[in-house]
Parts: C-alpha cells; sequence; structure tokens
C-alpha cells in the first residue's frame, strides 16, 4: 500500500476477513502540525529527526492519532486529551484514505481470527523481543518491540524499548483515557487496556 500523501509504501497482510498495515505507521509533515507537534520517533527531541522511525514507525498521542484538527477527516475532530468524543463511523484519524484507525472492537476481531488463547505470541515478530520473548509472527502482522514515550511531572521519557508494543485504537474509556492494544516480552497474550491520552502509541491502520 502507497500513502499518497509522502509516497511511503507499506506491506499489508490478510488476517481473517481484515487487511492490516504489517508495518507502523510512519506519517509526518512538518507543515501539519497535528503530527509535528504531537507525534515523535522513539528517543528523538526532534520531531523531524527519523532515524528510529523508519525502523518501528512514529508515535503518535491518541489525538494525533485520531487527527483531531481534521486534517484528513472530519470523524475525529476534536478527540484529544480532556474531550469526550460521540464516534458514529470509523475513523480515519492519521491513517491514509482508504483506511482507518482499528476501533476495540475490530483490534478482538483480530484477536479471535489468529486463535484467541494467544494472540501475542502469533502477533509478535521473531526477533527483538528481551528475555527471548520473541513471537512467531505466524501471521505477518510482525510487532516490534519499539517502546512509548510519556511524560510525568513535565519530563518527557522513552521507555520499554525490546520490551513492549502499544498500538492506539478509536475508542475511549473516558475524557482523559483510550483503549490501546498492548504487547509485552512476557506473556504470550495481547491486551486490550485503557491508556492515558497523553502517552504517544503506534498506529496499525486497518482497510476500510
Amino acid at each position: 500500500m502507497t500513502d499518497e500523501r509522502d509516497g511511503k509504501v507499506y506491506k499489508t497482510v490478510i488476517i481473517g476477513t481484515q487487511v492490516w498495515m504489517a508495518e507502523n505507521l510512519n506519517y509526518y509533515d512538518a507543515a501539519d502540525l497535528n503530527v509535528k507537534e504531537k507525534s515523535w520517533c522513539f528517543g528523538k527531541s526532534d520531531n523531524g529527526d527519523s532515524t528510529t522511525c523508519d525502523v518501528s514507525g512514529r508515535l503518535y498521542t491518541w489525538a494525533a492519532a485520531m487527527d483531531s484538527v481534521g486534517a484528513w477527516s472530519t470523524n475525529g475532530k476534536g478527540c484529544g486529551d480532556g474531550k469526550t468524543c460521540t464516534l458514529t463511523a470509523t475513523v480515519q484519524g492519521v491513517c491514509p484514505e482508504g483506511w482507518h484507525l482499528p476501533s476495540f472492537s475490530e483490534w478482538y476481531t483480530l484477536f479471535t481470527a489468529v486463535g484467541g488463547s494467544t494472540p501475542g505470541k502469533v502477533l509478535k515478530s521473531q526477533t527483538g523481543w528481551n528475555s527471548d520473548g520473541n513471537g512467531t509472527d505466524a501471521f505477518g502482522f510482525a510487532a516490534l518491540p519499539a517502546g512509548l514515550r510519556g511524560v510525568r511531572n513535565y519530563d518527557v521519557y522513552f521507555l520499554h524499548d525490546g520490551g513492549y508494543a502499544s498500538f492506539w485504537s478509536s475508542t475511549e474509556n473516558s475524557s482523559d483515557l483510550a483503549y490501546s492494544m498492548l504487547l509485552d516480552y512476557i506473556s504470550a497474550d495481547a491486551g486490550l487496556g485503557n491508556a492515558s491520552k497523553g502517552l504517544a502509541f503506534y498506529v496499525r491502520c486497518l482497510r476500510d
């Protein structure tokens, strides 16, 4: 799949009835403040430094993932930290045209399609995970243990490189929390839990 906005080409994979990006989204535009000020490459303070993004994709806050400014679609407009959204359709968000940010239920559909009991084991990449926590990548989803970005007491931190992979959903729990999909090096399972909208996670787009 080619993102017409910047020409980047992404691998895709069919799993069950769904078509997923088989790589993390790496869309960035210095003129688009939605991603310039709310997305990062792991370990980089300069948003334009793409060294780690070229390997593992870009980290986005929930507002950036949802396209809260409505640069690409109106479905996620106004959705962000401290705000409650009422969504009536799929959310394109920061994804290319024809693709969208997966909902909670769409992540759960993926888990069911790959067997349900140990989805983490088959979704994780075969290398890179700490303490021999690698997966089998049986379905070609190739989730990398690329960490996350957070803020604590106004201090920015990057952590869990090699240990965790977190991906946003378009489903929120409250004005401050949204659901995300989490994989870790310890477990063969995969989780769908609440996370602060101010954290920065990766994005996997799902075809409409």
